[in-house]
């Protein structure tokens, strides 16, 4: 088999046109340079270079293995190139599961953080997606409404979200920045998939003195920004999901607030796990960090 020093010292004397141009530039002597080339003409049976008075000259059978050499040094050379930067964290592929909340404004402003400093690494968001523990995503987002993580995974706390109430645009309490939980008893509510859902509904209840009526379910989430803004009903609005929220639509803050639920990366142990997936983290922890400092009403703008 032929090594890679070899077709490097080929290379090096098909550009120099020389032994001793090539010896010069990879540091050898000339004499080691015309054994190295003697030795490979041995080795595949053909001669590669007519010898000249003044250097060397390649043969078609020279230019045609000059011309490989070249490709398969090219190739090592990319080999490396791209596993390290798998090391640094410059490759690879980050998959991210999230719930609608989180994937409308939160994830997709990772995202484009993440890829501003590291635009070769792959970014895919599953909605709702399960698979951490089979290896089929990266990271998962939960919030503390859902089950305990399973041993063995790690958990990164992100913020505490907090709820806000969205009512149609033309709602008589929708000019309110606060509202009073006790003046929506007798609203119809609008409930959706788990964990963008009423939620504990036993606290809601008790601030507002009854059991919330729930009048519509719906699991899409701009389907239920819908039914808000066609005054069929109110909803829960977590701040996660920010100001992406319809023109028809007021967001206001509850009196009293609602217990937060806490939002946390959920992921699998440092051991093997691909250095971009921790710099996301990293990401992560950077944004739970900011976006837990911010009033509710101003997150993510």
């Amino acid at each position: 088999m032929l090594d890679t020093w070899s077709l490097r010292v080929l290379l090096e004397v098909g550009r120099r046109g020389s032994f001793s141009g090539a010896a010069e530039a990879l540091s050898m002597t000339q004499p080691a340079v015309s054994r190295q080339i003697a030795t490979l003409e041995r080795r595949t049976g053909v001669t590669l270079f007519h010898r000249r008075p003044r250097g060397v000259q390649p043969t078609e059978a020279g230019l045609a293995a000059i011309e490989q050499a070249e490709a398969v040094l090219n190739g090592m050379s990319l080999f490396e190139t791209r596993l390290r930067a798998f090391t640094t964290a410059e490759a690879g592929t980050v998959r991210v599961a999230a719930f609608p909340s989180a994937a409308t404004r939160f994830v997709p402003e990772s995202f484009r953080r993440f890829a501003a400093a590291r635009p070769a690494v792959e970014l895919s968001l599953t909605v709702g997606g399960e698979g951490l523990m089979e290896g089929a995503i990266d990271v998962d987002l939960r919030t503390s409404w859902d089950a305990a993580p399973e041993p063995g995974l790690e958990v990164l706390d992100l913020f505490e979200d907090e709820l806000l109430v969205a009512l149609p645009a033309e709602h008589p309490l929708a000019a309110a920045e606060r509202v009073r939980l006790a003046d929506l008893a007798d609203e119809p509510w609008i409930d959706g998939t788990h964990p963008d859902c009423l939620g504990p509904i036993a606290e809601l209840a008790a601030a507002m003195g009854r059991a919330p009526r729930i009048s519509h379910l719906c699991d899409d989430w701009n389907g239920r920004q819908g039914l808000v803004a066609a005054g069929v009903g109110v909803m829960l609005y977590p701040s996660i999901a920010g100001r992406a929220v319809r023109a028809d639509i007021r967001l206001v803050e509850p009196s009293p607030r609602l217990p937060a639920r806490r939002i946390s990366a959920v992921f699998l142990p440092a051991r093997g796990r691909p250095p971009a997936v921790s710099a996301y983290l990293e990401v992560l922890r950077e944004m739970g960090e900011a976006y837990g400092r911010m009033a509710p009403t101003s997150r993510l703008p």
